[in-house]
This record gives structure tokens, C-alpha cells and sequence, in this order.
């Protein structure tokens, strides 16, 4: 038995359509920042044993079926690259051929809302690739375990490590040369603090695998983005990376989301994933970092109309913070300690201790006539950049029985 812990990511050059369905091969290379799993992860623990008689999953304590290819697709890799395991002290000696005739038991737990724009997907499939490989002592490294992620959701590839990552889109027709590296780890940039409004914890309308393909068909947009746009701006987010200029990586994401929304608009029937809420949020934001010298914050915006915001250091994020609770203030009934989650150290930076001192706040000078929409945010999460997936050695952290294989 097994348990793993690995972050979801947040794109900040977007991954949107596919040259080849099954595989999920993008049309084009993609730049993610990985969440500290503090915040934001999935746990999964898998299990094998003798006694099982079919391969089962449970997410957030629900059975569901494992029947679907992008299941299949992940189970057949890992399975296809298992080797020989031995654990003396347990008494356990699986030899490689037997692992095709085995059957595991899945249990997997996201601390945050599933299918609402987060990322759950990602995190998701990137956890059951890490913990079935450690189960099955594969030998490949994470940016080969990414080319199998992949093929359960094509971000989940990006999840393998942490810091900024950038998916490969690749050239060859099976997808080998289709995966994630490194660009820097989550120290290289570490002053950046993240803030995610999340507006809506609902399911989307349309979702990501039917949006692109859409997207694919239909949009001349996209044909433009991925030929022209998106391999010049890689190339500058990696620079701006690298050398940590906050006012071109800034520039580039809020460029980078806004064109990934047009193309949704741009597709027929057109797509809507941000909400009047999120286009205020983007107004917040445009109207503050235009009033000072340099950019304060960046925006991004996956399929959903949740707001991801980067703030340059800690001081811009306490800023940020006040302006966005002024703005977006939660419902009179609601508690603070629900409203604002994660990294809490930030409210108390801002001054903020109950809802008495969020009434007090003053509006945001740059914004004329400030308005104050209070509901609008469901809730807030305050985090940072964060690192890969690690194995929790723990017992007590297992979701499942290690009598029984099913979930505690």
C-alpha cells in the first residue's frame, strides 16, 4: 500500500485543444505555476492485494467507475512498466509478470471543490501516476511518468513537479517526446504570493475535453494563437521566469488568459467560463496595477470563472487582499475564518482580525465610485507556489483499511 500527496497547477500560458484525442497531445506548449499542497492537493493511497477481485476507486469517500479510458489508459501504462517488489519485513514478493493479473483498490481525497475550475483533475490523475508507479516500483522518472499522466488529463502532466513547469506539446505522432519538465522549483521565485477568488464551486456548463474540441473545429482564433501567439510568449514567460521580472510576467499572463477566453467566445456555439464577478475582479486589478508604476498583480482564469491572482511580493498580496475584500465582501451571516482560507498569516498582515475591520476598509483610491458586492465570492484562498508530489510515509494518512482495502 501506498500514499502520495501531489499539488494541482494553475497555467499561466494555457493549454487549450488537441492535435490527437486519445493520446491528449496539445497544439500547443504550455506554463504552469504548482500550488502548495498545503492549500490545494489530492491525496490518493492505492492498494494492491490477491483478494481483490476487480481494480475499484473512491473519490471523496464515493465509488466510481474505473471503466473509462483515460483510467484504463493510466492503469495500462504503469501496470506495462511494473517491476519486481520485495519487502522482507512485510513478507511481500511480487514478481514483475504477476502485476498484469493483480488488481489495486484506489482511494482518492481533494481538499478543494472537484471539477470547479481548480484543477482537480490534474492533481487527480498525476497522484494515481505517482502512488501506482511507487506501488509497482517503476523505474521512469517524473518527466516520464508525465507522458502517462497526460493521457488521464493533459494537465495533470504539469502536476509532477513543483515551481513553474512547461508541458512540451512534442512532435512525434505517439506522444513520447509530449511532456513536462522543470523550468525552476518553488524557491527560485518564492516572494510571489498567490490569492484564488473562487467565485463558483459549481460544475462548469461546458466542460474542458468538450470545449476544446469545439475550440478545435471551430475556431480560427485558436489556429492563430497556437502558430503565431504561443511559441514567442513561452519564450518570454521562460525568460521572465528566469530572471524574475514580475512586470513581463504579469503582462504575459493577464495576455495570455484574456486571449484563452476570446478563443472560448471565438467558438461556435461560443463558450462562457468567466462571469460578471470575474470581469470585475479583472477591472480591480487593471484599474490598481495601471495606477502604479509597475505591475502589483497578474490574473489568470482556467476554464471557469474562478480569479487566480499573483501578487509580485507579500506587501502587494496584503494590498490586494484589502481591495478585494472591500470589493467582494462575504454575506453578513458569514464567518471570516470561512471566507478567507490557507495561508491566514495575510489577513493578519492586512490588518484584518474580524468582519468589524472588513467593514471599516477603505475603497481602493484608483477605482471611482467603488461599489461593494457582498456574496459574489463564495470564498478566498491564500497561497503560495509549492512543491511536487511526495509520498506520505504515515500510516495513519492512508485512505484506505490496510486489513481490507476499502476506504476508512
Amino acid at each position: 500500500m501506498v500514499t502520495a500527496q501531489t499539488p494541482t497547477n494553475i497555467a499561466v500560458i494555457k493549454y487549450w485543444g488537441k492535435r490527437d484525442e486519445t493520446l491528449i497531445l496539445p497544439v500547443n506548449d504550455s506554463i504552469s505555476v504548482t500550488l502548495d499542497p498545503a492549500h490545494l492537493c489530492t491525496t490518493t493511497t492505492v492498494a494492491v492485494s490477491p483478494s481483490f477481485d476487480q481494480d475499484r476507486m473512491w473519490l471523496n469517500g464515493k465509488e466510481i467507475s474505473l471503466s473509462g479510458g483515460r483510467y484504463q489508459n493510466c492503469l495500462r501504462e504503469i501496470r506495462a512498466r511494473a517491476c519486481d517488489v520485495q519487502d522482507e519485513e512485510k513478507g511481500i514478493k511480487i514478481a514483475k509478470k504477476d502485476w498484469e493479473k493483480l488488481h489495486v483498490h484506489v482511494a482518492s481525497y481533494n481538499n478543494f471543490p472537484t471539477a470547479a475550475g481548480l484543477a482537480s483533475s490534474a492533481a487527480g490523475f498525476a497522484c494515481l501516476v505517482f502512488a501506482l508507479a511507487k506501488l509497482m516500483n517503476a523505474k521512469e522518472d517524473n518527466s516520464e511518468l508525465s507522458a502517462i499522466a497526460r493521457q488521464g488529463s493533459g494537465s495533470a502532466c504539469r502536476s509532477l513537479f513543483g515551481g513553474f513547469v512547461k508541458w512540451n506539446m512534442g512532435k512525434a505522432e505517439d506522444g513520447s517526446d509530449s511532456l513536462a519538465v522543470q523550468l525552476v522549483d518553488e524557491k527560485h521565485w518564492d516572494e510571489l504570493v498567490i490569492i484564488i477568488a473562487v467565485v463558483s464551486s459549481r460544475q462548469k456548463e461546458t466542460s474542458s475535453t468538450t470545449g476544446m474540441r469545439d475550440s478545435v473545429e471551430t475556431s480560427l482564433l485558436l489556429e492563430h494563437r497556437a502558430k503565431e501567439v504561443v511559441p514567442k510568449r513561452t519564450k518570454q514567460m521562460e525568460e521572465a521566469i528566469k530572471n524574475r521580472d514580475f512586470g513581463s510576467f504579469a503582462q504575459l499572463a493577464c495576455a495570455d488568459s484574456n486571449q484563452f477566453h476570446a478563443v472560448c467566445l471565438d467558438t461556435c456555439p461560443p463558450i462562457f467560463y468567466m462571469n460578471d464577478t470575474s470581469h470585475r475582479i479583472i477591472s480591480c486589478v487593471e484599474k490598481w496595477n495601471r495606477s502604479e508604476e509597475t505591475p502589483q498583480v497578474a490574473y489568470t482564469f482556467d476554464a471557469g470563472p474562478n480569479a487566480v491572482l499573483i501578487a509580485h511580493n507579500r506587501k502587494a498580496a496584503t494590498q490586494l487582499l484589502q481591495k478585494l475584500l472591500f470589493c467582494f465582501p462575504p454575506n453578513s451571516d458569514a464567518d471570516l475564518d470561512s471566507y478567507v482560507i490557507g495561508d491566514k498569516s495575510i489577513l493578519k498582515d492586512a490588518g484584518i482580525e474580524d468582519m468589524k475591520d472588513v467593514e471599516a476598509l477603505s475603497p481602493p483610491p484608483e477605482i471611482k465610485n467603488a461599489e461593494r458586492s457582498k456574496g459574489e465570492v463564495s470564498y478566498f484562498i491564500c497561497t503560495k507556489p509549492g512543491r511536487g508530489p511526495v509520498l506520505l510515509s504515515d500510516e495513519s494518512q492512508a485512505l484506505l483499511h490496510p486489513e481490507t482495502g476499502l476506504p476508512k
